[in-house]
């Protein structure tokens, strides 16, 4: 990943080049923002500089960042076991070559993305103190092309208290030419202490420009379909690269929306179905808890789509359903100006609670059960 390969951001892209170039690199540094947006692309571009400087310079190290093996460039992300890797205390050394693979498949993958790519079913990744351990033995080495060492801790939201509080103490007191990039979607989950101490760069979503310049380069898209990608990728590439296919992800969420919606009409008045939600309830949250996040923000999109028809904004409507027997237009007279809020925020304090590691049986059997109210309020 260079520069020039990153899709938007062109004033933070500025400012790391600039920056980087006269010599001005912060020993520690937070990247915050949706992966969509491109904080690790751009991450990878910065270390690539740092480390190789221009195209012209340095091309075997160029060579080797290209396969992401450069000596002197280091990852850490939430890992756990799988079916293949059972080690008590798995560290990302040991998913190095599934790290390789995933970003250069995709530098604008998520977390769930990431848990699917490694198959570890639903646990949940986490960034050990055994990590930070790895973490320290790597940064007190010397470098092996003699300049910067790059550490980028991809996710570090995962890092528990007892690694925040080992890491503090690296950052604190650095080895000499060391780089620590720290990338989040949850800035507020990251121990105050190592915030404090960290140059913070926040990543707006993409815009629609950029967004299609990056799908007629990518994808090779004639401008008029990317338009109508970006125009519905809420600022998020990774969105936009897979509107292309069908997710398969996006057709259980399908089912399950659609399954918990046709429930929750059914119950206002009979007691006996609202164990149906209940059983729904206990079968969603025996997933993890990222793919129970992905799954509430397709619902917010899902009712968002339904309010947009409505209120006739085909232009801005995309959304298909494919269950048999499920017609959008018929869905959405029952979203609309005076339910909508209520159910915006129902799914967003889900999220939160989900995020926080609430019971997710109890969250979602609130969240239908509020549903059931929701659905029936009338428009005014």
């Amino acid at each position: 990943m260079k520069f020039e390969d990153v899709v938007g951001q062109q004033h933070i892209v500025s400012h790391l080049k600039t920056s980087a170039s006269s010599g001005r690199i912060a020993h520690a540094q937070l990247f915050t923002g949706k992966s969509g947006s491109g904080i690790l692309s751009v991450a990878l571009a910065y270390a690539r500089f740092i480390l190789c400087g221009e195209a012209s310079e340095k091309p075997h190290s160029h060579a080797m960042f290209d396969k992401l093996g450069h000596p002197d460039l280091h990852f850490v992300f939430p890992v756990n076991t799988n079916s293949n890797i059972k080690a008590s205390h798995p560290t990302s050394d040991l998913f190095l070559k599934e790290w390789r693979a995933f970003v250069l498949e995709n530098p604008y993958g998520n977390l769930f993305d990431w848990y699917q790519h490694i198959e570890i079913d639903n646990k949940q990744g986490n960034i050990s103190v055994h990590e930070a351990q790895e973490i320290y033995k790597k940064m007190s080495l010397k470098s092996y092309e003699g300049g910067y060492k790059v550490m980028i801790i991809w996710m570090a939201d995962r890092m528990n208290s007892q690694t925040s509080n080992k890491l503090l103490k690296l950052i604190e007191e650095p080895p000499k030419d060391s780089v620590f990039i720290l990338i989040t979607e949850n800035k507020d989950q990251i121990m105050q202490t190592i915030f404090s101490r960290c140059q913070l760069l926040e990543f707006p979503p993409l815009s629609v420009n950029a967004i299609v310049t990056g799908l007629e380069r990518d994808l090779k898209l004639p401008q008029a379909d990317a338009l109508k990608i970006a125009n519905r990728s809420q600022g998020d590439y990774q969105i936009a690269l897979s509107s292309e296919s069908k997710n398969e992800n996006e057709i259980q969420f399908e089912e399950w929306f659609i399954t918990w919606v046709r429930s929750a009409f059914k119950a206002k008045g009979n007691k006996s179905v609202v164990n149906e939600l209940i059983l729904w309830s206990e079968t969603i949250a025996a997933h993890n808890r990222e793919t129970l996040k992905q799954f509430l923000n397709y619902c917010i999109e899902f009712f968002r789509q339904a309010l947009l028809t409505n209120y006739q904004s085909e232009s801005l409507v995309y959304l298909t359903p494919k269950t048999n027997n499920f017609k959008l237009e018929k869905f959405a007279p029952f979203i609309h100006g005076n339910n909508i809020l209520s159910i915006f925020e129902a799914l967003e304090t889900a999220q939160f609670h989900i995020e926080r590691n609430g019971n997710a049986k109890i969250v979602l059997t609130n969240l239908s059960i509020q549903l059931t109210r929701f659905l029936h309020v009338k428009e005014q």
